[in-house]
């Protein structure tokens, strides 16, 4: 299966920045969609932002103009940079893949898909 290890996450205070990293490893594998999501204290896990293999990004409304995702399709990583933060961006971030890995068996090769989540970063913004 595909590992994701995440990197970044702090505390900042109220209009900083923060970058967060993630990692993708394990075997032969394509990831299709590479993301991040965060789940505050007695709320729902959300989508962030996404990006797909041809680098089409998607934001949710509340971190539109304020945060960037890019991936590097070579190295498996995605980033997230963080600015302008606010008191609501408070929450753990979760980096998620989605895609293909092959594994070998008797000689064959077979392809299975993967949903993959890292284990979780903590990003704190004071007032």
């Amino acid at each position: 299966q595909v590992q994701l290890v995440e990197s970044g996450g702090g505390l900042v205070q109220s209009g900083g920045s923060l970058r967060l990293s993630c990692a993708a490893s394990g075997g032969i594998f394509a990831t299709d969609v590479m993301g991040w999501y965060r789940q505050a204290p007695g709320k729902q896990r959300e989508l962030v932002a996404d990006i797909n293999l041809l680098g089409i990004t998607t934001y949710s409304d509340s971190v539109k103009g304020r945060f960037t995702i890019t991936r590097d399709n070579n190295k498996n990583t995605a980033t997230l940079q963080m600015n302008s933060l606010k008191p609501d961006d408070t929450a753990v971030y979760y980096c998620n893949a989605k895609g293909e890995y092959f594994r070998q068996s008797s000689g064959r090769y077979s392809k299975h898909s993967f949903n993959s989540w890292g284990q979780g970063t903590q990003v704190t913004v004071s007032s």
